[in-house]
């Protein structure tokens, strides 16, 4: 029997093989584009700035806030905004290009860590609009956990957040173990 290292796509309960999934990955990755975009106009139209909806008293609020910072209003109150929003700009620009160019390399099946990418290059594009064309975010969840204040967040930071939690997953999942070939199978290595 040759011992034979191999990782079968259908092993994995993560791969689903045999069709190029680029394009509904990007597909997801436009699903989560429209509906940030759907939901932070929404918020604009229906709350006015500073304002506050309680759909959970004490836990989950929609609010209407402008975020000119980082994640979780990081540099928001730094001295040269101009200078934090082009370099979140760059940031951001970079971030879409990798991702996206992992994303378009690992599209051969469905992946967990495929899905991870769809998600995270959805969520970046989301934010880099609003930092192009508003020079700020609109972030509009707000949660509270007994006395923990969550800063605000939206659609976006949440794809992007999930994305990543997801590859984190993905990381730390059991990868397939080496598959022993029995003599029957033709596999080109000889026996020594």
């Amino acid at each position: 029997m040759a011992l034979i290292t191999t990782y079968p796509d259908a092993a994995s309960p993560n791969v689903h093989t045999g069709l190029n999934v680029r394009w509904p990955l990007l597909a997801i990755t436009a699903a989560i584009v429209a509906v940030d975009r759907l939901t932070k106009l929404a918020v604009e139209q229906h709350l006015l700035l500073g304002g506050r909806h309680i759909v959970i008293p004490g836990v989950f609020a929609i609010t209407h806030v402008l975020n000119t910072g980082a994640a979780f209003s990081a540099f928001a109150e730094s001295t040269s905004p101009t200078t934090v929003r082009y370099t979140l700009i760059a940031f951001s620009a970079l971030a879409i290009l990798i991702v996206g160019t992992m994303l378009w390399r690992s599209g051969r099946a469905f992946t967990l860590s495929g899905l991870a990418l769809a998600l995270i290059l959805g969520g970046a594009i989301g934010n880099l609009y609003d930092r192009i064309w508003l020079h700020y975010v609109v972030d509009f969840l707000e949660v509270r956990i007994i006395h923990y204040h969550w800063p605000d967040f939206n659609v976006a930071d949440s794809a992007i957040v999930v994305g990543a939690c997801l590859l984190i997953l993905e990381i730390f999942r059991p990868q397939p173990k080496e598959v022993q070939s029995s003599q029957n199978q033709t596999t080109g290595a000889t026996r020594a």
